[in-house]
């Protein structure tokens, strides 16, 4: 759960049309100050945070949704998720998800790492941490080298 000073200035906690306003560095004060939350279970609504506080970022992530990528389903029993992409929402691209220290500030985060799963994907590792009741919000690294921003949204039901 969100701490109050991960809240936004009305007040509430963070969403996804809120991430996609908020600047870079933003973003990576929300990430280093959330916490790891507990690993999701079952399907997270995926977002593309793409130039993250400029008018792009909504165009990108609508565009990336329909095209690309639709989020990821995470089954924690068996310590691993699939991505959704495609129009046709297929589930493909595995990886292995654990809990480990963040490349990004050594505190606890979830770790999606496709090194050992995915040939095509095998230089990517994910890390999210949970900003607000079942809202996440991650960053992709390519190698060492973090190149976009995601945000992952489960239901509650």
């Amino acid at each position: 759960m969100a701490k109050s000073s991960e809240r936004t200035p009305t007040g509430s906690a963070p969403d996804v049309d809120h991430m996609l306003k908020m600047s870079k560095a933003d973003l990576n004060e929300l990430f280093s100050k959330s916490p790891a939350g507990e690993i999701p279970v079952d399907r997270g609504r995926g977002t593309v945070i793409f130039a993250p506080g400029t008018p792009f970022a909504r165009v990108v992530a609508k565009i990336a949704y329909l095209i690309a990528w639709r989020g990821k389903v995470f089954n924690p029993e068996r310590g691993d998720l699939l991505n959704i992409v495609s129009p046709f929402g297929v589930k493909t691209i595995r990886a292995r998800v654990y809990k480990n220290p963040s490349w990004k500030d050594e505190r606890e985060c979830i770790v999606i790492d496709y090194s050992k799963t995915s040939f095509v994907a095998r230089l990517v590792r994910d890390e999210i941490r949970e900003v607000s009741p079942g809202v996440f919000l991650g960053q992709v690294f390519w190698s060492k080298t973090n190149i976009l921003k995601f945000a992952l949204v489960f239901s509650r039901l």
